[in-house]
């Protein structure tokens, strides 16, 4: 998956994953009701800081706070872009 935008310094752009819409025992979860995702993939990573270098790449699987990052649209996808800071681990 491509896209085209470059973060800078130790930005990543990750793409969220898709918000439960039921639940396992089968009910639907409204629109109003469902809870920000705290997980996605990195699609695209800044050249890092002279002294620290990107720990993740592009195809990982991030964990990130609730509140964490920018929301951005690109390309009529929803995509945050945090500070590799910001993301709290690398899942998987």
């Amino acid at each position: 998956m491509s896209v085209n935008f470059k973060p800078l310094s130790d930005r990543v752009l990750v793409e969220p994953v898709q918000a439960e819409t039921k639940t396992a025992s089968g009910i639907i979860i409204p629109d109003t009701a469902k809870e920000k995702p705290q997980e996605g993939t990195v699609v695209a990573i800044g050249n890092g800081k002279p002294d620290e270098p990107m720990t993740v790449k592009v195809g990982d699987r991030v964990l990130y706070g609730k509140y964490a990052g920018s929301e951005l649209k690109l390309d009529g996808k929803d995509y945050l872009i945090v500070r590799e800071g910001d993301l709290l681990g690398i899942i998987g």
